[in-house]
């Protein structure tokens, strides 16, 4: 090779990449990263924020898992929150739960945004996912979806002295509460569905299908993404004259 003759990485002149090409590009990785096909960035007024796999938390699960990192999601509804042309948010859910902390973490952020949410329960919202399915101002659950209710279950080593047990009360606790405050089910319904035994395999609690939920007080109402959208639409427009 020539002194003369360019190489690789010296400045050499690259092929032209098209703007169209570089949207798919960015568009892909966000997909690949983040299974979302965008972030908030102005181009729509509601930003949509999808919660499906298992909720990771501190620890990263195996990779053949499919997961929803609370890492990824904070800062996209930190995002949602802070930018002007976002009205509101639509959250979709099909999760069969994960770390309670990340979950509750995500939850709480949802429940403290100031901007109308709406949340859909597709699927599946089991578990942890029941507190997040109802932080949004609005809830609805497909009319197949279920939501497994259960007592807090902990994995690896399990000391079993007092302390343990008295930690795993104040979890569940924290559950209880929050979802009760953010539903109109009351404390003893919740808890009777939580520790019914004979319903599941291997373990106490009970799953709710569709219009269970909603007759319970746990969800809003039946619905998919055309009611989701419309309520949605409508707690945005009532803002707006409410801040005129």
């Amino acid at each position: 090779m020539s002194e003369n003759e360019a190489k690789p990485g010296d400045g050499a002149e690259q092929p032209n990449v098209s703007e169209e090409e570089r949207k798919t590009d960015t568009v892909t990785e966000s997909i690949v990263q983040l299974g979302q096909t965008s972030l908030p960035s102005g181009e729509s007024n509601i930003f949509c924020l999808t919660i499906i796999g298992q909720i990771e938390g501190h620890l990263m699960l195996p990779p053949q898992n499919k997961t929803t990192k609370y890492e990824h999601v904070i800062p996209q509804l930190v995002a949602a929150e802070q930018n002007p042309k976002v009205e509101g948010l639509l959250v979709l859910l099909n999760t069969v739960g994960g770390d309670v902390e990340a979950g509750l973490a995500i939850a709480e952020i949802i429940a403290s945004m100031t901007k109308p949410t709406v949340t859909i329960v597709l699927g599946g919202g089991h578990s942890i996912g029941v507190p997040i399915a109802v932080s949004a101002n609005y809830s609805l659950i497909a009319e197949t979806a279920t939501m497994t209710i259960h007592p807090i279950r902990m994995n690896g080593l399990v000391i079993g002295v007092p302390q343990t047990f008295e930690y795993l009360d104040k979890m569940q606790d924290r559950v209880t509460r929050f979802v009760t405050r953010h539903s109109r089910i009351s404390d003893e319904t919740f808890k009777s569905l939580m520790f019914k035994t004979g319903e599941l395999t291997r373990d106490i609690g009970t799953t709710v299908i569709g219009g269970d939920a909603v007759k319970h007080g746990l969800i809003d109402a039946v619905g998919g993404l055309g009611e989701a959208l419309r309520e949605l639409n409508r707690r945005i427009m009532e803002r707006k004259q409410s801040s005129v």
